[in-house]
């Protein structure tokens, strides 16, 4: 059973590395099998279900948005949203399956480093974009979404690869970064509902998450999305991953 203590703790980590291309997911599981002795697979779960509270935070903050897909005011960017969902699932749904049979804490840690240094080499493509977000067509899209997919191993930072995925396609920043975080909240919600509620914690501690999570990612986006955006975080990301299998190979030999 996870402590209260180190609820917040890992709630407040996800509030704070969301917005940060270092894969939250990939810190919390790390955090949680070397330092907090939870095993890798309900790490996992809780990993993905603290995901809940910051994807509110995007609600919350693109409210104006969602309100107008939701009225079909906004029909081109529903259409992106639907397809990209439908094309995350596809690749997520097989991944967090074969996840879901890991319970070894080293393969973990190795998988995480391997996955931190492949986003650290992603953010380091060159990128420059001009493009609006409704030029973006349906199938360019889809393969915005077969890759938001792979973001459910832990280490690959889903806005990382997301934002940088968009620039490649010359999509101006700005709107690369509301169309990554847009298209998140169907794709947490739906990895949420499939990986089902954590057992490891009580439904009082979980509810404390989410809130923790809410109120800590809603009250940084705008700070921490600046200082990514001025920041360099592909060496954070490969030197985070080094260090993981360096650390694993030696604890093994």
């Amino acid at each position: 059973m996870i402590d209260i203590a180190t609820i917040i703790l890992l709630s407040i980590f996800q509030g704070l590395f969301e917005w940060l291309p270092v894969s939250s997911e990939g810190v919390s599981i790390f955090l949680m099998v070397n330092v907090f002795n939870v095993d890798p697979t309900p790490a996992l779960t809780y990993s993905i279900f603290l995901h809940i509270g910051t994807m509110l935070a995007v609600l919350v903050k693109f409210r104006r948005e969602f309100f107008k897909m939701l009225q079909l005011r906004d029909s081109s960017l529903l259409s992106l949203v639907v397809v990209a969902t439908l094309f995350t699932a596809l690749t997520a749904i097989p991944i967090l399956n074969t996840l879901r049979e890991f319970n070894n804490g080293e393969l973990v840690n190795l998988l995480i480093g391997v996955m931190l240094i492949v986003t650290g080499l992603v953010l380091r493509l060159p990128k420059t974009g001009m493009r609006h977000l409704y030029d973006f067509r349906l199938k360019e899209a889809a393969l915005l979404g077969l890759v938001q997919g792979f973001a459910i191993i832990p280490g690959i930072s889903r806005s990382g690869v997301t934002v940088s995925f968009l620039l490649l396609r010359k999509l101006n920043e700005e709107e690369a970064l509301k169309l990554s975080f847009i298209i998140s909240v169907p794709a947490v919600f739906g990895a949420a509902l499939i990986n089902g509620l954590p057992a490891n914690v009580t439904v009082t501690s979980s509810i404390l998450g989410l809130v923790v999570a809410f109120v800590v990612g809603y009250i940084t986006i705008d700070l921490l999305l600046n200082f990514a955006r001025r920041s360099n975080f592909s060496l954070f990301c490969i030197v985070f991953g080094l260090l993981s299998i360096i650390t694993t190979l030696l604890l093994v030999f």
